[in-house]
């Protein structure tokens, strides 16, 4: 799919899309094998060194090959201080890139505000995950406007979506 068919670009800022928390906030979803293109961003206490290069080589390829998701998400696997994984979901085989599938069942919830607040986000998801009476595996992040864009839009959203069993 081309970039223009996908919620990764919009008229607005010729860049990110304004996500409609609606379409995430306390929902559950399914996922089997969702197909990704995965890199690895440096980072220094979970701030990114080089995110912004890593994702113009991931959306050059992506955008080469024409393999665009239609929901355009991407998620961030915070696994360590000093780096993360990024998922950039695709709908088909990208050559070149690293490619992984994600399966599983999901709670998502949407929060807006700065980075900052990302502790008691995290907290929250936790919360609310034990709430639902699952077991939380692992969290996903999906940041889904960059810098630039957010403060275009005004607003920072930010949607965690927790595995559980």
């Amino acid at each position: 799919m081309k970039l223009s068919e996908t919620n990764y670009s919009n008229v607005q800022t010729v860049c990110c899309a304004l996500l409609n928390p609606e379409e995430f906030d306390g929902k559950e979803f399914v996922w089997n094998d969702r197909l990704f293109v995965k890199d690895h961003v440096r980072s220094l206490l979970h701030m990114p060194l080089n995110f912004g290069k890593v994702m113009i080589r991931l959306h050059e390829k992506v955008e080469a090959a024409e393999a665009y998701s239609k929901d355009g998400i991407m998620l961030s696997d915070e696994k360590s201080l000093w780096g993360s994984d990024v998922y950039l979901e695709v709908d088909r085989e990208v050559s070149e890139c690293e490619m992984a599938t994600i399966s599983g069942t999901f709670l998502a919830k949407v929060y807006e505000g700065p980075y900052s607040n990302m502790h008691q986000w995290i907290k929250d998801m936790e919360e609310y995950v034990r709430s639902q009476n699952k077991d939380l595996k692992k969290m996903y992040f999906y940041y889904s406007a960059c810098p630039k864009c957010a403060k275009t839009f005004g607003k920072n959203y930010v949607v965690i979506f927790a595995q559980v069993a």
